[in-house]
């Protein structure tokens, strides 16, 4: 089933989660396991990154047809560009249609260090990935946006005018980068539908469990930090189990927060961890069902 179909129908609460594959074949089962009893969370579906430069990503297929297939739950495909050519992106746009998997999220991803880029055989941005894999195949075909500006462009202006580019290209609905505050949200949203861009858009919640975990986020991702979030980390950062359960605990209040003021579809970097995914959904089990 088409992710943008589900998030048409009607006014139910979905949440959905993301797994990455491994860094080696050899942890392919431990992700799996992780998978597994993440799918028996019974998400609205599950996304499956194409590791850091492409790395991982002979993985990524097999793990989505493994949730699609076998779980019974919808999976979402990455699929990014710059560390791959053009004709490498497209026989892993075929090899998704073969397997039956109707949903890829379209990224230009990381420039590998020391690649030269951009190189005529490869796609430059996004936009252009998102019209290839339309070229290819009836995908539903999801895209990020980041509402506090994407870290190569000096100007907010510039990155709403790039996002509507990537949009009109045939973009299906978005899945925001993390945030830790809602009124980031809430403001990006505004100036977005004010732009015309009009398609669903996913928050992405990240909850942070660890001090190690804020500081690789903020490194990836430029995101601000609140002076909410930064008093839970000077109080429980050196308490692995305290800061395990306070940064769950922020991302639930995030999230119904989101939910209390009319968002219905929240996607949860979960990273692997199940436990993490429980209690979040175990914290929100009967708000879910309002």
């Amino acid at each position: 089933m088409k992710i943008i179909d589900k998030l048409n129908h009607g006014d139910k609460i979905r949440i959905s989660f993301e797994v990455f594959p491994p860094k080696t074949d050899a942890g392919v089962d431990k992700v799996m396991e992780a998978t597994d009893r993440i799918a028996a969370l019974k998400p609205s579906y599950i996304s499956v990154t194409y590791g850091a430069g492409g790395g991982t990503s002979k993985n990524t297929a097999r793990i989505a047809n493994h949730i699609k297939s076998d779980l019974g739950v919808e999976s979402l495909a990455h699929l990014t560009c710059a560390s791959s050519t053009k004709d490498e992106v497209r026989k892993v746009v075929a090899d998704l249609k073969a397997l039956g998997i109707e949903n890829i999220l379209a990224l230009r991803g990381d420039i590998p260090q020391g690649m030269p880029f951009p190189t005529a055989d490869r796609f430059r941005y996004a936009y252009e990935l998102v019209e290839e894999i339309r070229k290819n195949g009836d995908f539903c075909v999801g895209a990020a946006c980041y509402p506090e500006g994407h870290v190569e462009n000096e100007h907010k202006a510039d990155d709403i005018k790039y996002l509507k580019q990537k949009v009109d290209a045939g973009v299906d609905f978005l899945t925001t980068q993390m945030f830790f505050d809602n009124d980031i949200h809430y403001n990006f949203l505004y100036r977005i539908r004010e732009a015309g861009i009009m398609v669903p858009v996913l928050p992405g919640i990240m909850p942070i469990t660890s001090a190690t975990q804020m500081k690789r986020s903020r490194e990836l991702s430029g995101t601000v930090f609140p002076r909410r979030f930064l008093s839970i980390l000077d109080r429980f950062g050196d308490h692995p189990e305290a800061m395990r359960q306070a940064g769950i605990a922020y991302a639930t209040d995030q999230i119904i927060d989101l939910l209390a003021n009319g968002v219905k579809n929240i996607h949860i970097y979960s990273m692997n961890k199940p436990d993490v995914a429980a209690a979040i959904m175990g914290n929100l089990s009967e708000i879910v069902k309002s």
